[in-house]
């Protein structure tokens, strides 16, 4: 039978021939990795600008080895009620000792808490750490929905800049103590900003390292504290607060104008033309010229997410408490920080207590956790997260209770508490690239601030142990190192994250396990 209207099919066939066909679209990955893959120099910069928050987190974190540690003391000549083999000063009348360095020097001796208990002595690094878990609970969720991760990083180094200032003008312990508090209040979501917000700002391959950065960051930080120390040694305390604040005002004002937000927030957010403008700027200059109008337009798979998503201020939290084991992760994963933390921050803290000069014993430590940063990198990329952090964490607490048994010989004493430091150091690092790898983009920032907080919960408990530690060790090296054994092993029932591709959304997550 023929065609009744041959030459209209022939036409129509024509016409859905040379007719092009439909653009293929691309995921949020796809789009990302097309755009920023190939790692440029601008990438780097930024990512480096925004993860050297970690260097001014690391003097307001590790300040109070300087600030509030016990000088040393020495019984004085006209004294016949004093003796060098006194190890109470508090048992001896007041005039019959003397501090050996100007009583300005710390908060203990300007404010004579020598006498005064532990609690007391570690009131300050305490409350700042008090301050940091507040602070984590009421700023971290504004990352992922009002705010975003570059605007709260700026915000929050320059309320604890700001209110560092405030600290030095402290005249009593309770005064400070309250300036300390607020100081680790804004301080609480740096931390986590600038690891999310410099790993989000390069390609998928590079996340690991940038990571990295940011660790090594904070490792400089902290050994900047002893130069500067050392520097106005026999002056004042509050000149540290001054040499460490007034930069990170200038900091605050460059990463807001120089950094770039978040393509994959400003994604989530529905904000497509500072997505586009991010990405552009981000791209090496050879995928620049591509992205036009049109290629966001056709190519962009913009799906559901092009109405933005409105989170109030503990949404993100609520998403993790509703799903069992978005929870489960939570709570294990904080377990392992608390262990961490506890050491991470109580280490530096107690090397006061040894008898060693201050100043070179945490120049040391800084700079080991150089080799532990450099350590992360290679288990981050040749071994698996759970293993790592396992071994590390229990040698840790291994040769910290070994430390503390090793009290008479004082060289093996500092070579076991650098040992330990180090796997501590090293261990916090893989972790915390881990907590980043266990959560989806919609909570990441969320989730691994409440990890920080077990981080933050276990500081404010090592400043006490220290304090008590001073008279015998194993109050702090034994039982902080029984604790990040035991917090170690919580990781054998997290899931293993190497060589997986980050998920955006709890149901992509949930499709994996």
């Amino acid at each position: 039978m023929t065609d009744p209207n041959p030459l209209l099919s022939h036409t129509e066939s024509a016409a859905a021939a040379a007719s092009p066909s439909p653009p293929q679209r691309r995921s949020l990955d796809e789009t990302i990795e097309h755009c920023i893959g190939n790692f440029g120099l601008t990438q780097f910069l930024q990512s480096t600008i925004a993860s050297f928050a970690w260097f001014f987190d690391a003097q307001q974190t590790f300040i109070a080895v300087f600030t509030d540690a016990e000088p040393k003391w020495s019984c004085n000549m006209n004294s016949s009620t004093c003796t060098t083999a006194a190890a109470d000063m508090c048992r001896l009348p007041k005039g019959s000792w003397s501090w050996d360095s100007p009583a300005q020097t710390s908060i203990i001796s300007e404010w004579s808490l020598e006498c005064a208990g532990s609690i007391t002595t570690g009131l300050g690094a305490s409350s700042f750490f008090l301050g940091c878990l507040a602070g984590g609970f009421l700023l971290s969720t504004l990352a992922d929905s009002s705010l975003g991760r570059k605007n709260l990083l700026v915000l929050s180094c320059l309320l604890m800049s700001l209110t560092g200032l405030l600290t030095a003008v402290s005249t009593n312990i309770w005064m400070y103590a309250g300036f300390r508090f607020l100081s680790g209040f804004a301080r609480a979501p740096i931390g986590t900003c600038a690891l999310v917000l410099g790993t989000e700002l390069v390609g998928k391959k590079w996340r690991g390292n940038v990571g990295i950065i940011g660790f090594i960051w904070f490792t400089f930080g902290f050994l900047s504290l002893s130069i500067i120390a050392f520097f106005v040694q026999n002056s004042s305390w509050r000149l540290i607060y001054l040499w460490t604040c007034v930069p990170c005002v200038l900091y605050s004002l460059l990463v807001y104008f120089a950094v770039e937000e978040s393509p994959r927030w400003l994604f989530f957010k529905g904000r497509r033309q500072e997505f586009e403008k991010s990405l552009k700027t981000l791209a090496s200059p050879e995928n620049q010229s591509s992205l036009t109008e049109s290629f966001f337009c056709n190519s962009v798979d913009w799906g559901v997410e092009e109405k933005p998503r409105e989170y109030n201020l503990f949404s993100a939290l609520g998403i993790l408490l509703k799903r069992p084991w978005a929870f489960r992760r939570l709570i294990l994963t904080a377990a392992v920080a608390f262990g961490l933390g506890l050491m991470y921050t109580g280490m530096p803290l107690s090397l006061g207590n040894l008898s060693v000069n201050l100043h070179l014993s945490v120049a040391v430590n800084a700079l080991s956790e150089l080799p532990a940063s450099v350590a992360a990198i290679l288990l981050v990329g040749k071994l698996n997260r759970r293993g790592s952090i396992l071994g590390l964490a229990v040698l840790s607490g291994v040769c910290s209770a070994a430390c503390a048994a090793a009290v008479t010989w004082k060289g093996l004493q500092v070579s076991l508490e650098l040992v330990s430091f180090f796997c501590t150091c090293a261990a916090f690092d893989v972790f915390m690239i881990y907590a980043l790898e266990l959560f989806p983009t919609c909570v990441r920032n969320s989730a691994v601030a409440m990890v920080r907080q077990a981080v933050a919960v276990g500081g404010v408990v090592s400043p006490v142990l220290v304090a008590a530690g001073r008279k015998n060790g194993w109050v702090f090296y034994g039982v902080c190192g029984g604790i990040v054994c035991v917090s170690g092993l919580f990781v054998v029932w997290l899931p293993e994250t190497r060589g997986r591709t980050p998920c955006d959304t709890m149901e992509e997550e949930e499709l994996k396990f």
